[in-house]
């Protein structure tokens, strides 16, 4: 079990989508975000280079990483079947991770990053 008293959330600093999606989270969820830009990674034993690839997820003494960070997200923000679909289509879910990270410019995904930003302004 997860312990939702202290949950990091390392990701890309750069990235609208990341930061939007980060927003949305934290209307329901508590959590402390640092951008891998910012943050001392050493402390979360974490590289440059694996920060630069994939989001981050550190909660307690668990860590996780790109898809299953997404998933665990969701399900402790309450988006329970969302979540139990992403971590149990297993290599389907870890390929929508990468190509939306990879597609960050896509019309979809900017799409996709304005619903966040106005899903997370309304109240």
């Amino acid at each position: 079990m997860i312990n939702n008293s202290h949950i990091t959330v390392i990701y890309d600093g750069q990235c609208r989508f990341c930061a939007a999606c980060l927003a949305w989270l934290e209307q329901n969820l508590t959590l402390e975000s640092q951008p891998f830009q910012e943050a001392n990674l050493d402390e979360y034993g974490l590289l440059r280079s694996e920060c630069e690839k994939s989001v981050y997820v550190v909660a307690g003494e668990k860590k996780d990483s790109g898809a299953a960070a997404i998933a665990l997200l969701l399900k402790l923000r309450g988006n329970t079947r969302l979540a139990w679909l992403i971590r149990s289509s297993g290599g389907v879910g870890r390929f929508g991770y990468r190509w939306v990270a990879s597609h960050r410019d896509s019309l979809i995904i900017r799409i996709a990053t304005w619903y966040f930003e106005r899903g997370s302004r309304e109240d």
